[in-house]
């Protein structure tokens, strides 16, 4: 590099702290490994609505010290050309930009840090409309469940997920004077496995749980709480997902079960329909019987719960007519037709629509069989998750592991704890809950059971006191993103 490159990226380093009020670090400062390097960046346009956004991308950045993995380890940044001009975006500034955290975690598997396209097949990107709305994008990667080192060794298993995406956190706000973007208002996004890897980030806060994983990577010696969770379809409550789906399920005995080759955003499904054995259907009915104990412990009965669920659902039903009715179209007025013929639509007596539940969700139909998420045979993507480096699958419920048709171990109990959110929501655990949630639980998503949704909305108000915003869009399925007009809406008035 000749000298005069050499003052340019001086200056060009010099222009961008005095843009972002930073300023220079220390001696000591510049030894740190985990020090970002500013200078390191491409430029690039991209277009949103007909407008260029100009940004600058900050791509592959290693978040730990001692990497397991730097395939996934990784973290990649961007941010709005205007900030290293001291201008504004959307009204905010280069102090004052949130910072859209989206990691690409679907099934539990491994995923590699986001770029600016749209996690969901053809739509449109999040990580786009963040830029177009003044945002500072921080994708992650994340460690999953069938990383293997070269000696075959998993290196993924729980709880290496949300480990590495708090890592990423501590990274971030280890280079706060550095980077543009208000790392007290750090953002997360996920959907599945990702939805529940955002609730468990926004739930468990600076918990002591995970120091010792944190210390073992050697992530950054700082917070890693965030502000909000934007969280879709969540396969999280892992330790009481079998009852709930069977609860909801029970009785509907045909299915529609997913062959899914690869759990990730790029998945092939493929449907294979059947019906439930005599000995399946014992299992639904003895799982099912199981789960209002469960609901004691949250202070329900199945019959409260059902009333909750059912109340969203026809809210969205609802909702649904009356925008359709709103539009006036010849369009619209055949979607609502096909609406009101399905078999569990009732007329109510306050004038409102109402639902039979158990045609609700004979129509919606089964997708999993029973012991959806810990089954009798240990075969499942979360039986993997709960695995350890030399065992590829582990039971982590009691009740299946008593019932068990293989030799599956169980896992560690205080692992099982540490990837469920609904266990940190309590004051009692003294971790620092995120102040604002957004939940989106389409009515289609036969993925999880709607309890599982629900009862997460509910213990982030009645426990966590904190802001919940929770709807289920009407016929949408298992997916996110589906809606970020209203999403960066939602984003903009929290953070402001």
């Amino acid at each position: 590099m000749n000298i005069f490159h050499t003052t340019i990226l001086s200056v060009t380093a010099s222009l961008a702290l005095i843009a972002t009020g930073c300023q220079s670090t220390s001696n000591s400062a510049k030894s740190d490994t985990l020090r970002m390097n500013m200078n390191d960046y491409t430029s690039g346009t991209v277009s949103y609505r007909g407008k260029e956004i100009a940004y600058r991308a900050y791509e592959g950045i290693v978040y730990v010290a001692n990497p397991v993995d730097t395939d996934y380890q990784t973290i990649n940044i961007y941010v709005p050309e205007e900030y290293f001009k001291g201008d504004s975006v959307n009204g905010y500034t280069a102090q004052t930009a949130p910072i859209f955290f989206p990691n690409t975690v679907g099934g539990y598997m491994p995923g590699k840090a986001g770029t600016l396209k749209a996690a969901f097949g053809d739509g449109t990107s999040a990580s786009v409309v963040a830029l177009a709305n003044g945002l500072v994008i921080a994708s992650p990667g994340a460690r999953g469940r069938t990383n293997q080192d070269s000696n075959g060794k998993f290196t993924g298993k729980a709880p290496a997920c949300i480990v590495d995406l708090k890592a990423a956190v501590r990274y971030l706000r280890h280079n706060k004077d550095l980077l543009p973007g208000d790392t007290e208002k750090i953002i997360s996004n996920g959907t599945s496995a990702g939805g529940a890897l955002s609730a468990l980030l926004a739930a468990s806060g600076n918990s002591k749980d995970y120091e010792p994983y944190l210390k073992a990577i050697g992530a950054a010696n700082e917070r890693d709480d965030i502000f909000a969770a934007s969280v879709y379809c969540p396969i999280t409550n892992l330790d009481n997902a079998n009852e709930a789906y069977e609860w909801q399920f029970e009785g509907v005995n045909d299915y529609q079960k997913m062959d899914i080759s690869m759990l990730d955003y790029h998945v092939k499904r493929k449907l294979i329909k059947g019906s439930l054995s005599d000995e399946e259907i014992a299992f639904s009915h003895e799982l099912a019987s199981r789960f209002p104990s469960y609901l004691k412990t949250q202070g329900l009965t199945t019959e409260e719960l059902s009333s909750l669920i059912m109340g969203y659902v026809e809210k969205s039903l609802n909702d649904k007519i009356a925008s359709l009715e709103k539009e006036g179209t010849a369009e619209s007025a055949k979607k609502k037709a096909e609406i009101l013929a399905r078999p569990y639509i009732k007329n109510g007596s306050d004038g409102k629509l109402s639902i039979d539940r158990a045609s609700f969700f004979a129509y919606i139909g089964r997708q999993k069989l029973p012991g959806a998420f810990d089954s009798l045979n240990a075969d499942t993507g979360e039986n993997s998750l709960f695995g350890d480096e030399n065992t590829d699958f582990k039971h982590f419920t009691d009740y299946t592991l008593k019932n068990s048709k293989n030799d599956a171990p169980m896992a560690d109990s205080k692992i099982v704890k540490i990837m469920n959110a609904m266990n940190y929501l309590k004051p009692s655990e003294k971790s620092d809950v995120a102040k604002f949630w957004r939940i989106r639980h389409g009515t289609s998503d036969k993925d999880t059971a709607f309890a599982i949704p629900v009862l997460l909305s509910r213990s982030v108000e009645n426990d966590a006191k904190a802001s919940v915003d929770f709807y289920m869009p009407w016929d949408i399925p298992h997916s996110g993103d589906y809606d970020l007009d209203e999403l960066f809406s939602w984003i903009n008035e929290i953070a402001r």
